[in-house]
Parts: structure tokens; sequence; C-alpha cells
């Protein structure tokens, strides 16, 4: 019976894995890093990263996650908690469900609990494609309820972070989503479970200044810009001219705020190995 339901679960990552990754295959892809052309076949094998320089594009959540998790194990957590419109923003509706048919997802976080390396754990992931990723009251809430859920659980978290910061166009409510990740995680703390931190591209705002920088171990994916306000902001507002590479992921890791860059490719290993150390080598 559980290899039944591993399968369905299996069967359930990959259907919506396809669906958010479809696009034509002899389409071509320009990178913005090296501005070579590549087949959108190759890229794709390659993890969505470019073959010629290495640039890693922004990826959905669902196909993150499949990327990550073993096979048959996926489990998805508060699925149907819905996008809000609590201060009845002009427009922000319309907007809302525009990002849910263009990424047939309900908001812009993912929640999951399932193994890598077979060491069970809950997974949080942003999607930038939704609203760029911004926190909302929703977001905020589903994240809040996976720490909750691996507290009480006593699983390992990991959080995939990638976000513009806050939605202004839920104001307050938005920016209560620091205080309330960052407390749900201080307490998940006393439980002694590790929590991992991996920042994409791109992560700044609300969720660096809060749950994105709390992680026991913070690990990014290189080239991820990291930073509370952008680099052309922080130029403008100090008349100063910034390094080469200022709030990139290598820069960050440099200066003590980013503790490893791990490609993609690499990122399932490094995580099966940092989950195992973190619980005595063991099956939790």
């Amino acid at each position: 019976m559980n290899t039944i339901f591993a399968q369905r679960r299996a069967r359930l990552l990959e259907m919506k894995t396809l669906r958010e990754r479809y696009v034509p295959a002899d389409q071509t892809v320009c990178c913005p890093s090296c501005g070579g052309e590549s087949h959108r076949r190759d890229v794709a094998r390659n993890l969505d990263v470019c073959p010629r320089c290495g640039h890693h594009f922004p990826i959905g959540a669902y196909y993150r996650l499949s990327t990550v998790l073993d096979s048959g194990t996926f489990r998805e957590l508060n699925a149907k908690y819905p996008a809000g419109d609590p201060l009845t923003f002009p427009g922000y509706r319309e907007k809302l469900e525009k990002a849910q048919r263009k990424t047939g997802l309900g908001e812009a976080a993912v929640t999951a609990v399932g193994a890598i390396g077979g060491v069970r754990c809950v997974v949080g992931v942003m999607d930038s494609r939704f609203l760029m990723g911004s926190m909302s009251a929703a977001v905020g809430e589903k994240l809040t309820r996976a720490v909750e859920y691996a507290a009480k659980a006593k699983l390992p978290l990991i959080f995939f972070c990638a976000s513009g910061g806050a939605r202004m166009q839920e104001g307050i409510l938005s920016l209560m989503q620091m205080a309330k990740t960052s407390a749900a995680l201080e307490r998940f703390a006393r439980t002694g479970r590790v929590y991992l931190s991996v920042l994409t591209d791109p992560t700044t705002g609300g969720v660096t200044a809060s749950f994105a920088s709390l992680g026991d171990i913070i690990l990014a994916e290189p080239g991820a810009l990291i930073g509370f306000a952008g680099p052309r902001v922080i130029q403008q507002t100090i008349g100063q001219t910034l390094p080469e590479g200022f709030q990139r992921a290598e820069f960050q890791m440099e200066h003590g705020f980013v503790d490893a860059v791990v490609p993609r490719a690499q990122m399932r290993d490094t995580l099966s190995r940092l989950l195992r150390i973190h619980t005595q080598g063991g099956r939790i």
C-alpha cells in the first residue's frame, strides 16, 4: 500500500513540474549573463543552468522540489491556503488571478514534507514567477505553518528563498510576516533541529531581513542577488561606486553572510550531507 501511495505522490509532483516547465523543445533561450543562445532542451537538461556560462535561471517551486526530494516522498502542506486581498487594494485581485493562471500556484510559496537522501524534512520554496515571490500574509502564514509542522514532527527545515520583498498591496500585514516567521523560527530552534536557508536569485527586502538570514547554515546559488535594498538604490543613497559583484552570492560569502555557494547540480547532495550530519547520520 505504501508503494502505491509513493507512486501516486511521485506522479503528482512530476505532473506539476511538467506543467510549470512546458516550453516548445525547439525554442531557444538567450542567457542574460553571457548573451549566448541555447536550445531550451539543452538548458532544461542542465537543470535550467546556462550550458555556456553557468548562469542559473529562476525555476518554479515544484520543479525545485523535484530536483532535491527523493522520488515518491513529496507530500504538500497547506496546498489550499488561499491568497487574500485584506486591504481591497485597487487592481490587486486582478493581479493575483493573473499570477495564479500564469503559474498554476495559489500563492508565491509551496511547502511540503519529504525526504532528501533518506532523511525526512520539511521544505518551503518561494517562487519568483508569482509577483516576484513577494511576501504576503498568506505566504507568511504558509511558511510559519511549515516551521510549526517541522517543530511538532521534530524534522529538519529547509527554505529556498526567492523574493522581491514585502508585498506592498497588503501594507503592514505583509511587513508583520517578518516578525511572525522569525518568532516561529526562534521557537523551532529550541527543538534542536537544523534550519537550512538557501538563497536564490533574487533574495531581497523583508525576506532577507527576516527568515532568509536566520538559517543555522546559509547556502546560496551562484550569482544570486542577496541584499535588502538593491545596489542601484544603495549607490544613489551613499553617492559612491559599489565594488564589482556587490550583493552577489560570491561577494556575500567572501564577507561572511553566506556559508557556501552551491551550484544547482550539487544542491541535492550538499543538502543530503548536511541533513545527515545534523541528524547523527541516521534516519528520522
